[in-house]
C-alpha cells in the first residue's frame, strides 16, 4: 500500500513533533538554553504552519490576519505602559525582539491564538459570530490560565507583586472577544485543517509543564 501524506498530515505531525520536543527542551536541563532561545522561531514556524494550511488567501485574510496581531501587539504596548487592561507587568528577554519594550512575537501570538480556534468555532456555531466569539474567549482564557505561571517561571513575562491579578483575566476574556468577533466580522474563507490541531497541542504543552514544574 502507497501512503501519501498531504499538506495537511505534514503539517499536523510537524505541529505535535515540535510541540513534543519543545516540552523536553523546556524539561531537560541540558537542552534549556538551546530551546528558550528558539521560542520566537518556533511561534513563527506554527504561524507559518496555520497560514499555509489556510484554504484562501484573498485580501480580506491578510487584512483580518495582520489587524489581529497588529491590534494584538497595540492592547499589549497600553497594557504594559498604563497597567489599565490586564494589571502592571513587564516583558522577559524570552519572546526575543521588543518595539518599545513590547515584544513583536506576541502580536504573532495572539493571531496564531485567535486563528486557530476562530477556525475550528466557525464549523461548530455557524451563524453565530457573537455567540463563537464569547465561547472562544472562554477558551482562550483558560490557555492564558496554564500560560501564565509557565510565562512566569520562564521570563516571558513578569508581574509586580509576583501574583497574577483577576484584572488579567478580565482584560483578556475583553480583548479576546474583541478579536474572535473582528476576525468572524471579516469576509474571507475561515476553514484550516489545522487550527484545531495547533490550539491543542499549545494546550496541552503548556498543561503538562505547568503539571512537571510543580
Amino acid at each position: 500500500m502507497n501512503f501519501r501524506l498531504g499538506k495537511k498530515e505534514l503539517s499536523i505531525i510537524f505541529i505535535i513533533v515540535f510541540h513534543i520536543v519543545g516540552l523536553i527542551g523546556f524539561l531537560v536541563p541540558t537542552f534549556y538554553d538551546l530551546f528558550i532561545s528558539l521560542v520566537p522561531f518556533h511561534l513563527l514556524l506554527m504561524a507559518g504552519i496555520l497560514i499555509i494550511n489556510q484554504k484562501e488567501f484573498s485580501l480580506n485574510f491578510w487584512v483580518a490576519a495582520l489587524t489581529v496581531a497588529v491590534a494584538g501587539y497595540i492592547v499589549e504596548l497600553i497594557g504594559v505602559s498604563t497597567g489599565k487592561i490586564f494589571g502592571v507587568y513587564s516583558y522577559g528577554s524570552t519572546l526575543g525582539f521588543k518595539l518599545a519594550d513590547i515584544p513583536l512575537m506576541i502580536g504573532v501570538n495572539w493571531f496564531i491564538m485567535v486563528f486557530s480556534l476562530g477556525s475550528y468555532l466557525k464549523r461548530k456555531f455557524k451563524h453565530q459570530p457573537t455567540i463563537k466569539s464569547l465561547v472562544g474567549a472562554v477558551f482562550l482564557v483558560a490557555t492564558d490560565i496554564l500560560i501564565e505561571p509557565v510565562a512566569i517561571q520562564h521570563d516571558y513575562w513578569s508581574w509586580e507583586g509576583y501574583t497574577v491579578p483577576f484584572q488579567n483575566y478580565v482584560g483578556w476574556y475583553i480583548v479576546s472577544f474583541l478579536l474572535l468577533r473582528f476576525y468572524y466580522a471579516v469576509d474571507f474563507k475561515k476553514t484550516n485543517p489545522v487550527g484545531l490541531v495547533l490550539f491543542i497541542s499549545q494546550f496541552v504543552f503548556f498543561a503538562i509543564l505547568n503539571i512537571a514544574e510543580l
